[in-house]
């Protein structure tokens, strides 16, 4: 216990070293696929960069700003923030169905003037850093006790049950997968997630039951497409064209029919994945997730770097949102999963995302800036 909440030797890291000690390679590959994103908005407007492709680049600026700004701050800050950090995201999930702003039948933003924010992407970040700090108070020894999962499942299912009244299905799925994953890093044993998936396995009737109309519609459309080609099929069935006709080398450079003769619906946000592959082709495609996959590994590196449990679980965690991210947008326009509405990190429009995802990996270099930070128990504090 002494070993794990021991402090190394105080140094104070001035900018000047923390710049040296910055991963540059992982910001120039984060920055490498927002040029592949920026490229592919280009396209999908037919050569301009009006309307999207130029306000992702001042996104893009915005978010590297806050990424920096985070990097270079003190990680105790963020272990002391935490919980107030989950709270207010809370609170702001809360509102939404209050003061939320309508759109699409669904009500997930809050308006601020002429602009507007997702607070569930918020929550994204603050669910990771409020589990986080939470295993970093837990003693390991504690971990397996059924009372230490009380506090890490209200943390994943009050922010899912507030997601799914507004509805937003695919983003309380995502809470689920990442509280999980977090859970799983910070070493629960196996035996409970054999029991969950068995209490899901018998709940899904009853879930069925409580699903809205179009959610079930989307069910029962990734299981047939074929049954209303033109109405609720329409989507997946133009993306599995589009990919199927980019063949291995893609049409080219703006030259994907699907997406510059709008027959794909949504091909600037969601389904960007498919308009590339029709382009750029398998090839093109795997090369994209190859560097998703590269992503990936680096965030593992810098994670298995860090002395602390906090440290490790935060950059854990952006790991898992951005492979859950991933993972869920391809697998849906390729119709291995049903349509949730799920962005493809970085390379899809949207600002709320963008940001979220920028925020997120300025923890992950704050995590490996202070790699050697170890906390004292007066810092950690007690559960709350």
């Amino acid at each position: 216990m002494k070993m794990l909440f021991a402090q190394a030797p105080a140094q104070k890291l001035d900018l000047a070293k923390k710049l040296l000690l910055l991963n540059w390679p992982f910001l120039a590959l984060i920055t490498a696929i927002v040029l592949v994103g920026i490229a592919a908005l280009y396209s999908v407007a037919g050569g301009t960069f009006e309307p999207w492709a130029g306000r992702q680049v001042i996104r893009y600026c915005v978010g590297l700003a806050l990424l920096f700004a985070i990097a270079f701050s003190d990680i105790r800050w963020w272990l002391k923030g935490a919980y107030p950090l989950f709270f207010c995201a809370l609170v702001l999930m809360a509102l939404v169905p209050l003061i939320g702003v309508e759109s699409g039948g669904a009500r997930r933003w809050i308006g601020v003037g002429e602009m507007s924010f997702q607070p569930s992407e918020m929550m994204k970040i603050a669910l990771v850093l409020a589990m986080a700090r939470y295993y970093q108070w837990l003693p390991p020894e504690k971990i397996w006790r059924p009372d230490a999962l009380i506090p890490p499942l209200l943390m994943i299912g009050l922010p899912a049950i507030l997601a799914l009244v507004q509805p937003d299905l695919g983003t309380a799925a995502l809470f689920a997968i990442i509280g999980a994953g977090m859970m799983f890093l910070a070493g629960v044993s196996w035996f409970y997630f054999g029991g969950a998936i068995v209490a899901v396995v018998v709940a899904l009737p009853h879930a069925w039951e409580k699903l809205h109309d179009y959610q079930k519609e989307r069910v029962l459309t990734f299981i047939d497409p074929e049954r209303d080609p033109l109405g609720s099929g329409y989507h997946i069935l133009q993306s599995k064209i589009a990919i199927g006709s980019g063949g291995l080398t893609g049409k080219g450079f703006m030259h994907g029919t699907q997406a510059q003769l709008n027959f794909l619906p949504e091909k600037h946000t969601d389904f960007i994945f498919t308009m590339f592959s029709e382009e750029m082709g398998f090839i093109g495609a795997m090369v994209l997730l190859a560097l998703y996959l590269l992503a990936l590994a680096f965030i593992l590196f810098m994670a298995l770097r860090c002395r602390s449990m906090f440290a490790r679980l935060v950059a854990g965690g952006i790991g898992l949102t951005l492979f859950a991210y991933v993972f869920i947008n391809v697998a849906m326009v390729t119709g291995l999963v049903p349509v949730v509405g799920v962005p493809l990190p970085l390379v899809s429009y949207g600002g709320t995302s963008m940001l979220t995802m920028m925020i997120g990996f300025g923890f992950v270099l704050n995590a490996h800036v202070n790699r050697r930070v170890m906390f004292r128990p007066a810092e950690v504090g007690g559960l709350w």
